[in-house]
């Protein structure tokens, strides 16, 4: 008997489609967090008034603080 194995198809194989978007939908600005934070690990950003504070975690992840 010969047999012939299947190839393995993960769901990982697959290309991602990217997500549909409407022509009126406005291009979305990313920044770059070494743009914004400028080799610290701590800023205050005044959004409306207010003072918040953004820091990098140990782990970097990104916590904003009011």
């Amino acid at each position: 008997m010969n047999f012939q194995a299947k190839p393995n198809r993960m769901i990982a194989d697959k290309t991602p489609t990217p997500p549909a978007r409407s022509a009126a939908a406005p291009q979305l600005r990313i920044v770059e967090s070494t743009d914004i934070f400028r080799g610290q690990t701590e800023i205050m950003i005044k959004h409306e008034g207010v003072i918040y504070r953004m820091k990098i975690t140990r782990q970097g992840k990104l916590i904003l603080n009011k």
